[in-house]
C-alpha cells in the first residue's frame, strides 16, 4: 500500500491541484478574449516562431508540448484551416513532417503575445518575488528533468 501525505505535503498538492488549475483556467480564458487563441494554439506558435526556419518535425513539437502524435495532428489541422500553421514534408529528408508557421500565424502571435504578457505577469509573476521566482524555476526545472526522465526510461524497451 502507498504510504498517504502527511498535513502539510497534503496541503501543498491541495493548493497546487486548485492554483494551478484556476490559473490555467484564467490564462486560457483571457487568451481567447483578446486574441481568439488557444492557450495550445499559442504555445504551438511561440515554439514554431524561436524553432530554426520557424518549423519542428511533428515529432518534436509534439514532445516539446507533450502532446501525444494524434492530439498534436488534430492541433495543427485545426491551426491550418485558419491559415496559422501549414504541415509540409520535411525539406532534409521527405519521410517525415514539418508544422511550419506561416505569416498569419506570426502575426497572430504578435497580436496575442503583449495581452498575453499582461495576464501572466498579472495573475501569477507581478505577485511573486525574486526569491520565490527562483524557487519555483529550481523546482519545476528539476521536476520537467525528472518527468522527461521516466517518459524516456519508459518508452525504452527492457532488455
Amino acid at each position: 500500500m502507498t504510504e498517504s501525505l502527511d498535513s502539510e505535503r497534503m496541503a501543498c498538492w491541495r493548493a497546487y491541484i486548485e492554483s494551478s488549475q484556476r490559473l490555467f483556467t484564467q490564462l486560457e480564458d483571457d487568451l481567447r478574449a483578446d486574441s481568439e487563441l488557444s492557450f495550445a494554439d499559442y504555445h504551438v506558435l511561440v515554439l514554431l516562431s524561436e524553432a530554426p526556419g520557424q518549423r519542428l518535425r511533428m515529432g518534436e513539437l509534439a514532445g516539446r508540448l507533450v502532446f501525444s502524435p494524434s492530439r498534436l495532428t488534430y492541433q495543427i489541422t485545426s491551426m491550418g484551416k485558419r491559415g496559422l500553421v501549414a504541415k509540409q514534408p520535411c525539406a532534409e529528408d521527405g519521410r517525415g513532417s514539418e508544422a511550419v508557421l506561416t505569416a498569419a500565424g506570426l502575426l497572430a502571435l504578435r497580436e496575442a503575445a503583449p495581452h498575453h504578457l499582461r495576464s501572466a505577469r498579472h495573475h501569477l509573476m507581478d505577485d511573486l518575488d525574486d526569491a520565490e521566482i527562483a524557487c519555483l524555476t529550481r523546482v519545476f526545472e528539476r521536476l520537467g528533468r525528472r518527468l522527461r526522465a521516466d517518459r524516456d526510461a519508459s518508452a525504452t524497451p527492457s532488455e
